[in-house]
């Protein structure tokens, strides 16, 4: 069986870029109190450590996105659901339509201001749901009656 065809959109570079970016709020900020607090910003620990922060968090903010949108694939057929996700590890999902029970819409408020959402389709699995990330919200809206009138259509039950 063939990768899923769809990336998600180009903005979910942004949107990764600007989690991982919010990510690093907490650590520099710690650095910021800890140099105060330790009266010596100018020290060879506190230069190190804020070096090493600097490099993590732009191989972070900038790296991670590439790769994930890299990765990320997604696709919906007449019979299932297929995402591909995952960094190290890629995890594949293919989800029989006939196993299908609800499908949602989720729009953060980041993807909000990206215009971007997240398709999750809720399936009789214990592997729990599949998650179609940051899709342009015109696709997730279309993503989300396609896949409503494929599940109508099909009246099996694969449960």
């Amino acid at each position: 069986m063939a990768d899923p065809a769809w990336r998600p959109s180009p903005k979910a570079k942004a949107l990764w870029a600007i989690n991982a970016a919010l990510l690093w709020v907490v650590p520099f900020v710690a650095q910021i109190v800890w140099a105060i607090v330790d009266g010596d910003a100018t020290s060879a620990v506190h230069v190190g450590v804020f070096a090493a922060s600097v490099v993590l968090a732009a191989a972070h903010i900038g790296g991670v996105p590439m790769w994930r949108y890299a990765v990320h694939r997604w696709e919906v057929s007449d019979t299932a659901v297929y995402t591909r996700t995952g960094w190290f590890t890629q995890e594949r999902r293919i989800a029989p339509i006939s196993r299908v029970q609800t499908v949602d819409t989720e729009r953060g408020p980041i993807g909000r201001m990206l215009g971007l959402a997240t398709v999750t389709v809720t399936t009789a699995s214990s592997a729990g749901a599949v998650k179609i990330t940051a899709l342009d919200n015109e696709v997730a809206d279309r993503t989300v009656a396609q896949l409503t009138e494929i599940a109508a259509r099909n009246t099996s039950d694969a449960t």
